[in-house]
């Protein structure tokens, strides 16, 4: 098999919306420069991501020069939201899954376009100082390690060979008219290519270019994976199948968890090489 390989970088200004995709990327401790330091909450302080509501799939986010982000979605005026300052801001507490984090409001024009297009309240919040904000799971990372308001970890990634093969049972399935899947249902920041089916979940470090990870945690899918990224549209894949043939654990896994061990610029086509597998690290 020819030397896995670095296919895609994407990353996701704001949470939930719409990703971007990069052909390299600089690598802080938290995650890749600019990926989900964004995000929307609700009245009551608890996330809005597309697990509740699925129109979040059509609002899209680029970033602008400053860390700020230009807002579109469908039949709303573009609108470009400046990195709000928290000395003038302050903060608000947001509750994301089982943590609770500062982030700064960006102010009640962002809200208004936000609600407007969601119908009801939401408010999009920055993290200022990734560094501070948010420890990892201490069951999976260091004391002073990071993440954005990523789901947990600071990266993802997946291989395109696990994915051939999810759709290949896709088809054989129950609902095959739903296949095949492309990779933007998983929202990965990395995409390589080269692999084996599935050889991901036996990863424990890994060099990408000129940064290396550990892969600490395999990721179990949710119903975000089942809906359209395109018309916002829910199925039933790709879950069903997934839970069939791939359930490790507790979870139904596709790619793996990273956390940077040091920063670095990573660029599609650099050289992937796995440096400890489980099998290697007992």
């Amino acid at each position: 098999m020819s030397t896995p390989v670095l296919t895609a970088i994407n990353f996701y200004p704001v949470k939930s919306l719409t990703g971007c995709t990069a052909d390299e990327a600089f690598v802080e401790p938290w995650g890749l420069a600019g990926d989900r330091r964004w995000m929307l909450a609700d009245d009551n302080g608890h996330m809005i991501t597309q697990r509740q509501d699925a129109r979040l799939a059509l609002a899209a986010a680029q970033p602008l020069p400053g860390g700020g982000v230009r807002l579109s979605a469908p039949g709303r005026e573009p609108l470009d939201v400046t990195v709000p300052d928290p000395a003038g801001q302050g903060t608000v507490t947001v509750q994301l899954f089982r943590d609770k984090i500062e982030g700064v409001p960006a102010g009640p024009e962002a809200d208004a376009w936000l609600s407007g297009y969601l119908d009801g309240p939401a408010r999009l919040l920055h993290m200022d100082d990734p560094a501070t904000r948010r420890q990892i799971d201490r069951e999976y990372a260091n004391e002073g390690e990071t993440v954005s308001f990523a789901d947990g970890y600071p990266l993802l990634v997946t291989t395109l060979s696990s994915l051939d093969t999810l759709n290949g049972l896709i088809a054989e399935g129950d609902h095959p008219e739903e296949g095949p899947l492309p990779m933007n249902r998983f929202r990965p920041n990395l995409v390589v290519d080269n692999t084996a089916p599935w050889a991901e979940d036996d990863w424990r470090r890994v060099r990408v270019g000129e940064v290396t990870f550990r892969a600490v945690k395999l990721c179990s899918r949710c119903i975000v994976t089942t809906t359209d990224q395109r018309t916002a549209e829910r199925g039933k894949e790709p879950l069903r199948t997934l839970a069939r043939h791939h359930r490790i654990g507790k979870g139904v896994i596709f790619g793996t968890n990273l956390i940077p061990e040091h920063t670095g610029v990573v660029r599609v086509g650099d050289d992937v090489e796995i440096l400890d597998r489980l099998d290697q690290v007992g």
